[in-house]
């Protein structure tokens, strides 16, 4: 017998000359065999080197006396317990013709039951026939590892794919949202403040870091249909006309137009947000007239966004723009008709935060502003 095909038995009786005959029979097969005389001893080895069968004597005494005794079942019990050890064969062996001890042996787990004496045919045919089994096992518990691994491998692979993908993605996506924003230079940073600020305030809805990261990356191109908008237009300094106010308005839906058809959901989400960021809590925005929860909830949350920044930033047709404070007041009269009530309730709760982030990403051209401004940038406006 091969080096391969040889393999370990672990014989288990306190019978010195039990234990010796079945060492004999196994022997010539060509198996590596060892011995213990005892459960306890049988167990410390199975431990220290699994073995690929067990022939086990049914009963055992302790040779310590002072030891509890632990009889065949009792170990059969124990080995059965642990994932690695529970697909070892167990041969039983018992000197008495006793139908309950073979029912009581199976009903432990053992997977053959013999007579003593146990005539060497008999001992080679059940063994090389549980060697098979335990052969068979082992080679589908190697391969099922070894597909496990392969799979968690892969799915490292797909993550760090998924992740590269994302980023690039979201670099697309903020690239895309300047080049709506290029040609205004009064709002450099807007993109970025805004984004944050729904972000923000998402979170304090208590709606999850996922959803509030995804909102901070595809904010920003809530006005990516400005890119279809006449310079004439959206640099005029001053208030448009009814038909320039109408162009204007045509930006949400050229941005909807630009973003539609993609199977992205960061991308779909961006769609409802240049689509519907100009979409009132009452019903009289546009383009659609939508109102109340028919708006999009990230929509309703850029929308305030989009609100809070616009008129705290300079624009051509603003001589300067208003303080925290008086846009925090802006947006609570507008609460329950320009925006959703929640929405502005989350809005002032975030005021730290708000406020961080608007000093963060400042326009050069506001800073001067913004200092002057400093004293009264609270957004704390309730009770006044």
């Amino acid at each position: 017998m091969s080096e391969q095909q040889s393999k370990r038995i672990l014989v288990v009786d306190a019978d010195d000359k039990s234990r010796a005959i079945l060492v004999a029979s196994l022997k010539p097969l060509g198996h590596h065999v060892t011995t213990a005389v005892d459960g306890q001893d049988a167990l410390q080895k199975i431990v220290a080197e699994p073995p690929d069968m067990i022939i086990l004597d049914v009963m055992m005494p302790r040779l310590d006396v002072m030891m509890p005794r632990m009889n065949g079942y009792e170990v059969v019990g124990r080995m059965k317990g642990h994932d690695e050890n529970r697909f070892i064969p167990i041969v039983m062996v018992s000197g008495l013709k006793d139908e309950k001890a073979r029912v009581a042996a199976f009903d432990a787990g053992v997977d053959d039951f013999l007579i003593k004496p146990v005539g060497r045919t008999e001992l080679k045919a059940r063994v090389g026939s549980l060697l098979k089994v335990k052969a068979y096992h082992d080679h589908v518990r190697s391969r099922h590892k070894k597909l496990e691994a392969e799979v968690e491998a892969r799915t490292i692979q797909l993550q760090r794919a998924r992740e590269k993908i994302n980023l690039a993605a979201r670099e697309t996506i903020l690239k895309l949202s300047r080049a709506a924003e290029y040609k205004d230079e009064e709002t450099g940073a807007h993109i970025l403040r805004m984004s944050h600020y729904a972000a923000a305030i998402t979170r304090t809805l208590g709606l999850g870091d996922e959803l509030a990261e995804t909102i901070l990356h595809v904010s920003p191109m809530h006005d990516i249909g400005k890119i279809g908008t006449p310079d004439s237009i959206l640099f005029k300094p001053g208030p448009l006309d009814t038909d320039e106010r109408e162009v204007m308005q045509q930006h949400t839906v050229v941005g909807g137009m630009i973003l539609e058809g993609s199977d992205s959901d960061c991308i779909q989400m961006a769609e409802q947000i240049a689509r519907c960021h100009h979409e009132k809590w009452d019903g009289t925005g546009y383009p659609r007239g939508l109102k109340g929860q028919e708006i999009p909830l990230e929509s309703r949350i850029a929308a305030l966004a989009d609100f809070f920044d616009a008129v705290t930033s300079s624009r051509p047709y603003r001589k300067q723009p208003f303080t925290p404070a008086k846009a925090s007041s802006m947006i609570l009269e507008g609460r329950g008709t320009h925006f959703d009530p929640e929405v502005v309730d989350a809005f002032l709760k975030s005021e730290e935060v708000i406020l961080s982030i608007r000093c963060r990403y400042q326009d050069r051209k506001d800073s001067r502003f913004n200092k002057r401004a400093s004293e009264d940038s609270s957004m704390t406006v309730l009770g006044q």
